[in-house]
C-alpha cells in the first residue's frame, strides 16, 4: 500500500452514490456482467442487485476479479423479491423498457434513488419485472436497429446519472456513513488482514493518515487474537 493509492482508494470511497444501484435480471454473458460492474464503479454504485435463475452471476462473481473487488453484488431468488426489497428500501425501479409509457431516459431525476433494471441480453425486460417497475425510460435510436447492448445501455443511462449527481453537487461531499467508509477503506487496502479479522472476530486495526496500519494498533490485534485463541482452547479441553 502506496500513499498514492490509498488516497486514490479513499477518494473513490468518497464518492459513491448509496441510493443509486442497478438490477440485472438474468443478464449472464460473462462479458456484459463485467462491463456493467466496471460502469458501475465508474459512476460510483457500490452495490449491485442481480436475479439470476440459471446461477450465471453467482458463478462468474465467483471467479472474476477487475471491478467486481469494488461492487459488491446482493442475488435475490426472483424479481419480485429483487422490487420489494428496494422498494422496501425507498428506491424508484426505473426499467430500461420500451412501452407506451416509456419517457427519454434523461427525463428521469436520477437524483431520485434509483434502481435500474435492465434485462436479459436478447429478451429484455420481462413483463413481470415491467409490471413491478415504477418507471419505464428509453434511449432514444436514430438509426435501424431497435436497441443497444445491454451493458452498453447501461452505461449510458448511468453517466447521464452522474451528470444529474454531480450537477446536484452528489459527488462533492461523502454521502455514505462513516462507519461504512472506515471499513470499506480497510477491506480495499488490507483485504488479506480483513479476512483475517474476519474469521477470527477481530476489529480492524485503525490506519493512519497515509493507510498504513499503525504497529501499535496491529499489536494490540495480535494480543486479542492470541487471548481469544488461549481461551476457545481452554473451552474446548474442559469440553471434552
Amino acid at each position: 500500500m502506496t500513499p498514492e493509492r490509498f488516497a486514490r482508494l479513499k477518494a473513490a470511497i468518497e464518492r459513491r452514490q448509496p441510493d443509486l444501484t442497478v438490477l440485472c435480471e438474468d443478464v449472464h454473458k460473462g462479458h456484459n456482467i463485467s462491463a456493467i460492474l466496471r460502469s458501475c464503479d465508474a459512476v460510483g454504485i457500490g452495490r449491485l442487485h442481480a436475479v439470476s435463475p440459471g446461477g450465471e452471476w453467482r458463478r462468474y462473481r465467483g471467479i472474476s476479479g477487475g471491478s467486481h473487488k469494488w461492487v459488491e453484488s446482493h442475488d435475490h431468488p426472483s424479481i419480485m423479491a429483487a422490487a420489494e426489497y428496494l422498494h422496501n428500501h425507498d428506491y424508484h425501479i426505473v426499467a430500461a423498457h420500451f412501452s407506451e409509457a416509456a419517457i427519454d431516459y434523461r427525463d428521469w431525476d436520477f437524483t431520485r434513488p434509483t434502481a435500474l433494471l435492465l434485462g436479459a441480453e436478447r429478451l429484455g425486460v420481462g413483463q413481470a419485472a415491467a409490471a413491478l417497475a415504477d418507471a419505464h425510460i428509453i434511449i432514444p435510436m436514430r438509426g435501424l436497429v431497435a436497441s443497444l447492448n445491454v451493458s452498453v445501455a447501461a452505461a449510458v443511462i448511468l453517466y447521464e446519472a452522474a451528470r444529474q449527481r454531480e450537477a446536484a453537487g452528489f459527488y462533492a461531499h461523502p454521502r455514505l456513513d462513516a462507519e461504512i467508509r472506515r471499513r470499506l477503506l480497510f477491506e480495499w487496502s488490507y483485504p488479506a488482514v480483513a479476512r483475517h479479522c474476519q474469521v477470527h472476530g477481530l476489529p480492524y486495526p485503525a490506519l493512519d493518515a497515509e493507510g498504513f496500519i499503525a504497529r501499535r494498533e496491529l499489536a494490540a490485534s495480535l494480543r486479542r487474537h492470541r487471548r481469544q485463541a488461549r481461551k476457545a482452547r481452554r473451552i474446548s479441553g474442559a469440553g471434552s
